[in-house]
């Protein structure tokens, strides 16, 4: 598996990591948990050291799984994770979740209980999950800052935010990269955030590169509790047009003996060095499948092809519920 490099303070990572939200939560009931610990053994196996959780993801049940994954794996599997939501004690599902929370004891508190339940004594990379617009983006930083200086965390991140609030951001404390939704139906971060990375040496996460499975051209029958019921890309209408998208994807892909999702991943891989995409995966054979992508070359007539194809006039339906978007800062105006 090829190495990337994160940020100016050089957290060096695989090309791909992976996703690990799906096997907890969101998409329908979870896995097995020994089936899953297989699939993050696998994952070791194949060179992928870099996962990618968070508190909320179960809540909480997503970190314990890996925490029981990496026992004897301690010292070469990097873990990023994230705070910022608003949880009840019980910890029991979505629908129990109250809004974010990033003030400075919410942050210490999470920060312990994430550190207990993955079993490790330093996070590698610590995103703050959305913004608190009640709390500024300079005080966040400036209590996760606190975090590296006890030896908490390595590495800052924030997620789904705007290029403005970064420059913010990065004035208190390094940025070591930030992650957003990026993938060939989802663009935004393409209007000025990569860019704005680039410039700051930070490096860039996309979560669901795949389009949530979309873009692998496989999309299983979805179970009745998968959230995607009610993302608004995976309405009927939307769908049935989506997939027109899907099968000229896999006309390209046709062309390299590969998958779809193997040239989806290819596409986001060639977008910069500083960027490592977090594919899902609960299956050995899907995430085997994506580590192929790390070695396609796509050329340039290919990207360019595809960049015309997936041009957001072409999709139809948000990437979430207008409730949902409230959360997500953005460059674009909405």
């Amino acid at each position: 598996m090829k190495q990337r490099t994160l940020g100016s303070e050089h957290f060096h990572v695989s090309a791909l990591g992976l996703g690990c939200m799906g096997m907890s939560f969101a998409y329908g009931q979870p896995g097995d948990e020994q089936q899953m610990i297989k699939t993050l053994h696998r994952a070791f196996d194949l060179g992928i050291d870099f996962l990618d959780t968070a508190e909320v993801y179960g809540p909480f049940t997503n970190e314990s799984l890996i925490g029981k994954a990496l026992k004897g794996h301690a010292g070469k599997v990097k873990i990023a994770t994230k705070f910022g939501f608003h949880i009840t004690d019980e910890g029991e599902g979505w629908e129990r979740i109250k809004g974010v929370n990033s003030q400075p004891e919410n942050i210490r508190a999470s920060v312990e209980a994430s550190l207990q339940r993955l079993g490790v004594e330093v996070i590698d990379l610590y995103y703050q999950h959305r913004l608190d617009p009640s709390v500024a983006v300079e005080d966040v930083v400036g209590t996760m800052a606190d975090l590296v200086r006890e030896g908490k965390v390595l590495h800052l991140g924030l997620s789904e935010i705007s290029s403005e609030t970064l420059q913010r951001a990065h004035a208190v404390h390094p940025i070591t990269a930030v992650q957003s939704e990026y993938s060939l139906w989802s663009r935004e971060p393409e209007q000025c955030l990569l860019s704005t990375c680039r410039q700051l040496g930070i490096g860039f996460v996309p979560y669901s590169p795949l389009g949530r499975g979309f873009l692998s051209g496989k999309l299983p029958v979805l179970a009745a509790d998968d959230f995607r019921h009610y993302l608004p890309r995976f309405q009927k209408e939307a769908l049935a047009h989506n997939l027109l998208l899907v099968e000229q994807l896999k006309d390209v892909a046709y062309g390299y003996s590969c998958s779809a999702a193997q040239m989806a991943l290819a596409w986001v891989l060639a977008k910069g060095e500083n960027i490592v995409p977090v594919p899902g995966a609960s299956q050995i054979p899907h995430l085997e499948d994506n580590c192929r992508a790390v070695d396609i070359r796509l050329a340039e007539d290919d990207l360019a092809l595809l960049d015309r194809l997936f041009v957001a006039e072409n999709i139809i339906g948000e990437r979430y519920t207008a409730q949902e978007l409230t959360l997500v800062e953005s460059d674009l105006p909405r």
